[in-house]
């Protein structure tokens, strides 16, 4: 069987710790108090989080995508009028996916939706 006798002496000094009355010193306690409410302070005054906003992010690589294309198309195809006519449908295209992006946005109220909280480590919420 199991030896007790280990328990026993484990119980006596959890009730040798418990029974201990020592009270820190009034001013000690008052100054880490101190401390401590300034340390709270301070870090309920800066923000708990921070917001990254993405909803432009599609209306971005769109832009740049379709931009891309034009000057593809501008260098590539050697008919200059067909040309000029690619890469204006695919400015068209661009300037649309901005257009489209904002309306969506303001349409749907989805700002808040596209973004990412950054929580800052220590901060009290």
């Amino acid at each position: 069987m199991r030896d007790n006798r280990s328990n026993m002496e484990i119980e006596e000094v959890i009730r040798a710790s418990m029974e201990m009355t020592e009270v820190p010193d009034l001013e000690l306690n008052n100054k880490l108090k101190a401390a401590l409410y300034q340390q709270e302070a301070a870090l309920r005054k800066q923000p708990a989080t921070h917001k990254l906003s993405l909803w432009y992010l599609p209306m971005v690589f769109n832009l740049i995508t379709f931009l891309l294309l034009a000057v593809l198309a501008l260098i590539m195809i050697e008919n200059s009028y067909l040309s000029y006519f690619v890469a204006g449908i695919c400015f068209y295209v661009g300037i649309a996916g901005i257009l489209l992006t904002i309306v969506g946005v303001k349409r749907a109220n989805i700002k808040e939706d596209i973004t990412i909280r950054i929580e800052k480590r220590g901060v009290l919420a």
